[in-house]
């Protein structure tokens, strides 16, 4: 076997491992897809899920920081309720 022949079929060994990772991929997101849907259903706000995934991603300190810099932004914008300072 010659050796462009080896990094042929190496070639299509990967090629077919990618196929069948995003294959598998596709499965996922679409039964991730059906439990949003079925939250919804049951009442649940898929956006916030959505998010609140997202948060669950990070660790506390990232997490605290992106709020705090959130705050921020909506506190320059006006975007917060006045705090009454007697």
């Amino acid at each position: 076997m010659g050796q462009t022949t080896v990094a042929r079929e190496q070639l299509r060994a990967f090629i077919e491992r990618i196929e069948r990772l995003e294959e598998e991929k596709k499965a996922i997101t679409d039964d991730i897809r059906e439990i949003y849907a079925e939250a919804k259903g049951s009442g649940f706000d898929a956006k916030v899920m959505r998010q609140v995934v997202a948060l669950r991603k990070k660790d506390s300190v990232e997490r605290e920081e992106q709020e705090a810099i959130l705050e921020l932004y909506k506190s320059a914008l006006g975007m917060l309720p006045a705090v009454d300072e007697d």
